[in-house]
C-alpha cells in the first residue's frame, strides 16, 4: 500500500485532466469575449486574443520568478511536495476566477488576478520540479529515468483524453466544462495533500540524487553549456508559437469550433506518447544525439507546415512529425512574449509567419548539437 501512495502518475494524469479542461474553457472564452468586442471581426478579435495571453503569460512567469526563494525555502524543510501541493492551488484560484468571470460584469482583466495568484503559487514550472523530484525519490536505483518518461507518457495520455473530452464537454456549456476543470483539479490537490508521499524508496534511501562533487567536476562543462543552449533556442521557437496556434485555429480558413480544437489539443498531446514509444524503440539504435536531432527536426517540419494549413487534416498531418518532442520550460516567457508580439502584427498580411518563423529558429538548436 505504502508502495501505491507514492505514486505520483494519478496526480499528473488528474491535473492534466483539469488543465485542459480549463485551457479549453479560458481559451475559448477569451476568444468569444474578444469577437463581440470586435462585432465579430476575426481578425481584430485575434489580436486582442493574443495581446491579452501576452500580459497573462508575463504576469503569471513573472510573479512565479518571485516565488522560487521563498517556496524553495519551505521545500527544504519540507520536500518537494511543497511544490505540487502549492501550485496546484494556485491554479483551482485561477480557475475560480474565470468562474467569477463568467457570472459577473467584470471587466476581461480581471482575469489577471488569477494569472497572478497561479505564478505567485509556483506555476507550472514549479509543479513539475515537484514532480520530477518526487518521481526520482520514489524510484529505484538506475531506474529513474524510466520512471520520469512513465511520468510523460502518463502526461500524454490524459492530455489525449482530456483534449477530445474538452471541446465535446464546452458544447454542453461553458460553465459546465470549467465545473468539471474545478472538480477534477480540486481532487488532484486533495489527493496531492493526504495521500502522495515524498519518501524515498529503500533501495535508493542513502543513495544522492545529484552525484559527487567530484564526479560533476569532471563533467565536460563546455559540453553541457551547449547542450542548455540547444534546448534552450529550442523552446524559444517552439513554446510562444504553439499557444499562438490555439488562436490560429479559431479563425478562417479553419474556423475550428471547440470540438475540432480540442482535437487538435488531443493530436498535440498524442506526441508525448509517440516519444515516450519513440525513445523504447529507437534509442539502442540511434543513440542520444541522434535521437534528440530526428526530435528537432520533426518539430520543426510539422510546425512549418503550420504556416500553410488552410484545412484541418494539414495541421493533424503537421502533428504527426512532432513524434519525439522535447520538452523544457526553461524559456516559456521569451518565447511567449515574442511570438505572441509578433502575431498580431502579421495577421494582415501572413498569419502563418509565426509558424515559418519558429520552425526557423528551433531548426538553429541542431547547430550547437552537431
Amino acid at each position: 500500500m505504502g508502495i501505491i501512495l507514492t505514486l505520483v502518475e494519478p496526480v499528473v494524469v488528474i491535473n492534466k485532466l483539469g488543465t485542459s479542461f480549463f485551457e479549453m474553457a479560458l481559451t475559448q472564452t477569451i476568444y468569444n469575449h474578444s469577437l463581440k468586442t470586435t462585432a465579430g471581426d476575426s481578425d481584430r478579435a485575434q489580436t486582442l486574443s493574443s495581446r491579452f495571453l501576452l500580459i497573462q503569460s508575463v504576469v503569471s512567469s513573472v510573479a512565479a520568478m518571485l516565488s522560487i526563494i521563498p517556496l524553495s525555502r519551505i521545500a527544504d524543510h519540507h520536500g518537494p511536495k511543497v511544490f505540487v501541493v502549492a501550485s496546484q492551488m494556485g491554479s483551482v484560484l485561477g480557475m475560480f476566477m474565470l468562474l467569477i468571470f463568467m457570472y459577473s460584469e467584470v471587466p476581461l482583466e480581471f482575469l489577471y488576478l488569477g494569472s497572478l495568484l497561479h505564478g505567485l503559487s509556483g506555476g507550472g514550472p514549479m509543479f513539475w520540479a515537484g514532480v520530477a523530484a518526487l518521481a526520482s525519490l520514489s524510484s529505484e536505483k538506475g531506474k529513474r529515468t524510466l520512471k520520469l518518461n512513465i511520468v510523460d507518457f502518463c502526461f500524454g495520455v490524459a492530455g489525449v483524453v482530456g483534449g477530445l473530452l474538452s471541446g465535446y464537454l464546452y458544447q454542453i456549456g461553458p460553465s459546465v466544462l470549467l465545473s468539471i476543470a474545478i472538480l477534477v483539479s480540486v481532487v488532484a490537490l486533495l489527493y496531492s495533500v493526504f495521500l502522495l508521499s515524498d519518501v524515498r524508496c529503500s533501495e535508493s534511501e542513502s543513495e544522492p540524487l545529484l552525484p559527487e562533487f567530484e564526479s560533476v567536476n569532471r563533467m565536460d562543462k563546455i559540453s553541457v553549456g551547449i547542450l542548455m543552449v540547444a534546448m534552450m533556442v529550442f523552446m524559444v521557437g517552439m513554446v510562444g508559437a504553439e499557444n499562438v496556434l490555439q488562436l490560429y485555429v479559431l479563425k478562417p480558413p479553419l474556423s475550428w469550433n471547440p470540438v475540432w480544437a480540442g482535437y487538435g489539443r488531443a493530436a498535440t498531446s498524442a506526441m508525448y506518447l509517440s516519444s515516450f514509444l519513440g525513445v523504447l524503440i529507437l534509442f539502442n539504435v540511434l543513440g542520444d544525439t541522434a535521437l534528440t536531432l530526428v526530435g528537432i527536426v520533426s518539430n520543426c517540419a510539422g510546425m512549418a507546415i503550420m504556416a500553410f494549413a488552410i484545412e484541418s487534416w494539414v495541421y493533424f498531418l503537421g502533428r504527426v512529425f512532432g513524434l519525439l518532442q522535447l520538452v523544457l520550460a526553461v524559456t516559456e516567457l521569451l518565447s511567449n512574449v515574442f511570438f505572441t508580439s509578433i502575431y498580431p502584427l502579421t495577421l494582415s498580411w501572413f498569419a502563418g509567419f509565426c509558424f515559418l518563423l519558429s520552425s526557423g529558429i528551433s531548426y538553429m538548436s541542431t547547430v550547437p548539437i552537431l
